[in-house]
């Protein structure tokens, strides 16, 4: 006896013929083979399961333009067990599968129908009783293919979920049935939980969900919605979900607007002299001459804006004295407060000699890049002083703990404070 019979192999390259039984038995001990092989099957053989969740195969027209190509060529072939198999699993299906069909379908039932739509007889099939050694197995390996596709709708995708569920808990018991479902899919118990809660809602939405005309994440908050309220009927539940795109559309715009205003602020900032981020007046020609260095005192500032603590902002050059000396009461105008409603402190002290200290505020967050994630609760630290005796470090305080939007919003209400405290000033002269 030659090699090639003992292996089941052609003893020529690019040659193949059939494996003698003693080969194939060697074949498939040594696993060089698979336990199964491609058989070509009489359709009239074939039987589709009842527990296939799919229910849409295509249109008439999609049918036979699909079956004119498995005429042409099956690039894949369908996969069935045998008849015995599948009643020893499920024999109360025995009239469902008629008594013809010696083989029942696991993957493939739109290629059957398509084939059977233009007349053809036959197709490839893989005959696998492995998959059918459990109902679980039946049904997982069912739904494997369907899973991945573009086409398996949310509606059939969740019947699917729900029968392997239901195999689970007949088998296992109810009690972990969803986990051992979630365990043999590769996904996370509350994925299923999802998928079951989308077979709740009222028919009418579950036909809106299968064509697409709803999502499968308002659905979710539909069947939300309606655990909460049982009553609540598809029309109710529909209009609660546009009520709730309005609010958010309707939240959603206001934020767009209060962003756009403040960087119209901060445009407008940098051209008028208005506060900019830093709470330094912007650097213009024209802002620069409005600035009377030679005084520190906000009655002899002029048109000065005021920056955090409501002393002239200090810069570079012959103005840099005017948080240095320290402007008090008696400088001809009235004292200025600051933040804290204290008149500014100085390393001299008052007016009347007495220091001013500042008092820990009662806490503040910190900066915004040493949070532990933007889902946690923002943490506060105690004890630290708020920074209102330097306009510079104010606002990098601020900066550093605040998000855009309401950083920004603060950058155009300062702007408004400061016109308003510029004219007073103005009025005042």
């Amino acid at each position: 006896m030659s090699i090639a019979d003992k292996v089941g192999e052609s003893s020529s390259f690019g040659r193949t013929r059939s494996r003698s039984a003693r080969g194939r038995a060697k074949a498939l001990t040594e696993g060089a083979i698979p336990a199964y092989e491609l058989v070509r099957l009489p359709l009239d053989q074939v039987a589709p399961t009842p527990l296939n969740p799919r229910r849409n195969f295509g249109s008439d027209e999609e049918k036979t333009l699909f079956g004119e190509e498995l005429r042409d060529a099956q690039l894949a072939a369908c996969v069935a067990v045998t008849r015995d198999a599948y009643l020893k699993l499920w024999p109360t299906h025995e009239s469902t599968i008629g008594t013809d069909a010696l083989y029942v379908l696991v993957n493939g039932e739109r290629r059957f129908r398509s084939a059977a739509h233009v007349g053809l007889d036959r197709l490839d099939f893989v005959v696998r009783d492995d998959l059918a050694a459990t109902r679980e197995d039946f049904v997982d390996h069912l739904l494997a293919e369907n899973l991945d596709r573009e086409d398996f709708d949310v509606i059939e995708r969740a019947r699917g979920v729900n029968q392997l569920v239901s195999v689970c808990a007949e088998d296992g018991g109810e009690r972990g049935a969803r986990s051992r479902a979630a365990k043999r899919l590769n996904k996370d118990r509350s994925w299923v939980t999802n998928q079951l809660a989308l077979l709740t809602l009222p028919t009418e939405i579950q036909a809106m969900l299968s064509a697409g005309e709803v999502s499968e994440r308002d659905g979710r908050s539909l069947a939300r919605r309606l655990k909460e309220n049982p009553g609540q009927d598809a029309a109710q539940l529909l209009a609660s979900l546009a009520d709730t795109k309005d609010v958010l559309e309707q939240q959603k715009a206001e934020e767009q607007r209060l962003l756009a205003a403040g960087r119209e602020a901060l445009a407008k900032a940098g051209s008028s002299g208005l506060l900019s981020a830093d709470n330094k007046l912007a650097s213009s020609p024209e802002a620069a001459t409005d600035v009377a260095p030679e005084s520190p005192t906000a009655a002899s500032a002029g048109r000065d804006l005021l920056s955090a603590d409501n002393n002239p902002s200090a810069s570079e050059g012959p103005s840099a004295n005017v948080t240095a000396e320290a402007p008090s009461a008696t400088a001809g105008s009235p004292a200025l407060l600051s933040a804290d409603n204290n008149a500014s402190p100085s390393a001299a002290g008052d007016a009347s000699g007495k220091a001013l200290g500042e008092a820990p505020s009662d806490g503040v967050p910190v900066p915004r890049e040493e949070r532990a994630g933007s889902e946690a609760p923002q943490p506060v630290v105690r004890g630290v002083k708020f920074p209102y005796d330097n306009a510079i470090q104010a606002a990098e305080f601020l900066n550093a703990r605040m998000d855009d939007a309401q950083f920004l919003i603060l950058v155009d209400t300062l702007n408004k404070m400061a016109q308003h405290r510029s004219s007073a000033l103005s009025a005042a002269e």
